[in-house]
């Protein structure tokens, strides 16, 4: 029979476990809220900047899309024809040869009436910290608008303006709920801000980095 003192002990320390959990997630939560704050919903609102950052987002199996992507694209195009960038940049996964983010966010931008020539493509953007700290080291940016939704955006800027980039936010698909997929995104962001802290706190780097490819350059060294 199990002695009640011992019983007592493991609830009382797994109590305390959770608690201390609870905290340091809340604690990260709120660094990166305050850290992260500044974003428009109008792209005329938006200070000019080098570059729009265009986070990528899930693409169906032909190459489409998914609707937040989708938002995303179209709030960078809008920035662009506001005359408020000078390139855009469309970083996303596209770690194998059947799933390419980052070719779609392309093909959608020229389509919406951004130049081909200023359209600047980072095939290594595997997570947040990837694409801004890619921005920075190996695109050479320096001011950014980054473009994603509300949900994501303070992580996002957090990121940028602790990778060195004087980073504005617009927000895409503001009254856009995406479903289940955005109540999970919701949820998993809250987890993901406190990874952000913690990869900040150790350190982390991108996946790759690789050769500078310049942003006043040609946007041709960076297709793949």
């Amino acid at each position: 029979m199990l002695d009640r003192r011992v019983v007592v002990r493991t609830l009382l320390g797994g109590a305390g476990m959770v608690a201390l959990l609870a905290l340091v997630v809340g604690v990260a939560n709120v660094v990166v809220l305050l850290g992260g704050r500044g974003a428009k919903t109008d792209p005329r609102a938006v200070p000019h900047a080098q570059a729009a950052l265009v986070l990528g987002a899930l693409v169906a199996p032909d190459g489409r899309p998914s609707g937040m992507l989708e938002d995303r694209i179209r709030a960078a195009a809008a920035l662009y024809r506001e005359g408020r960038v000078d390139k855009v940049l469309a970083s996303g996964d596209h770690g194998r040869p059947d799933y390419d983010e980052v070719n779609a966010m392309r093909h959608e931008l020229v389509r919406l009436g951004v130049p081909d020539g200023d359209v600047f493509t980072d095939h290594a953007g595997f997570a947040t910290l990837d694409s801004v700290v890619r921005a920075r080291k190996v695109f050479n940016v320096h001011s950014v608008v980054v473009v994603t939704q509300p949900f994501h955006m303070p992580r996002a800027l957090w990121l940028a303006r602790r990778a060195g980039l004087t980073a504005y936010g617009l927000e895409a698909g503001s009254g856009s709920s995406y479903g289940s997929k955005g109540t999970v995104a919701r949820v998993r962001e809250v987890f993901a801000r406190t990874k952000a802290v913690g990869d900040i706190v150790t350190g982390a780097q991108p996946k790759f980095l690789g050769p500078r490819i310049d942003i006043a350059g040609s946007a041709a060294a960076s297709r793949g």
